[in-house]
């Protein structure tokens, strides 16, 4: 008992107050109590989330030669190592239930047509980078138009107060994972599919609405834009300096017809 408290105190801390976390703040401060207390990270989770999703059960649980993935789907639990990539994890299905478990019947379905393998294939790709890094935003339309075409000094310069008519949620939680400790260039990927705007705040909304309109098909297409997001207004104090978005290894302009980038360009 003794030796998880100590593991659970070398964790870095989230700081519940920064902007990205507050969705996950109260459920993720009540998590990580338990823990400190001697709770073991599977068990503090299940009995957090109650009916609304899945039991968390430790890592030993996952039989050798059972792909993950396929082990949630038959058994309904989510085996779970003590760390933060998991912690968070968990609390991603305390917000988004039916979108994470339409994302665990896609790759159950993709895995008994093909297999497991080796090579994953562009639909489990897909739906992996969805659940590891994915980003939520509900935002006017002007402010995706500048986004997909990677116009940052629009989109941040003339465009940044309309940011304050925006909502950015990150549902991956190896970004949140990241996130724990900021750096500039921590890029997600954005789902272009704007949230709409009818659904306010409503997280459960948008949980329903997710889930309802995620496929196979449409992740296999690769949905996705990217954003380095400590670049959205309000999230980074050192965005506020103009040269902030200048760095162009970090904010990287669309890509032109026919261009041809190295493997390390976004």
């Amino acid at each position: 008992m003794c030796a998880l408290i100590e593991a659970v105190q070398t964790w870095p801390a989230p700081d519940w107050s920064l902007p990205w976390n507050a969705p996950f703040a109260v459920d993720g401060a009540v998590v990580r109590s338990a823990c400190e207390r001697g709770v073991p990270l599977p068990q503090a989770l299940t009995q957090r989330i109650g009916t609304l999703g899945p039991r968390f059960v430790p890592q030993a649980d996952l039989p050798e030669g059972t792909a993950y993935e396929q082990f949630i789907f038959e058994t309904g639990s989510v085996p779970t190592r003590e760390g933060l990539h998991d912690f968070f994890n968990g609390l991603c299905w305390m917000r988004f239930p039916a979108t994470k478990r339409l994302l665990n019947r896609l790759q159950a379905a993709e895995i008994r047509k093909a297999g497991v393998g080796q090579v994953r294939g562009p639909v489990r790709d897909a739906i992996t980078l969805f659940d590891e890094n994915a980003v939520l935003l509900q935002a006017p339309d002007v402010l995706w138009d500048a986004l997909a075409a990677r116009e940052w000094a629009h989109l941040f310069g003339e465009l940044r107060p309309l940011w304050a008519q925006a909502r950015l949620v990150l549902f991956g939680h190896a970004l949140l994972e990241k996130l724990v400790k900021p750096y500039k260039s921590i890029t997600g990927h954005v789902y272009r599919a704007p949230v709409p705007l009818g659904l306010g705040d409503d997280l459960a909304a948008w949980d329903a609405w997710l889930a309802g309109r995620l496929s196979a098909t449409g992740l296999g297409e690769k949905p996705f834009t990217p954003l380095p997001v400590l670049g959205v207004p309000g999230w980074w104090a050192g965005n506020e300096k103009a040269d902030f978005y200048a760095d162009a290894g970090v904010f990287r302009p669309q890509r032109l017809p026919g261009e041809v980038r190295s493997p390390s360009a976004g």
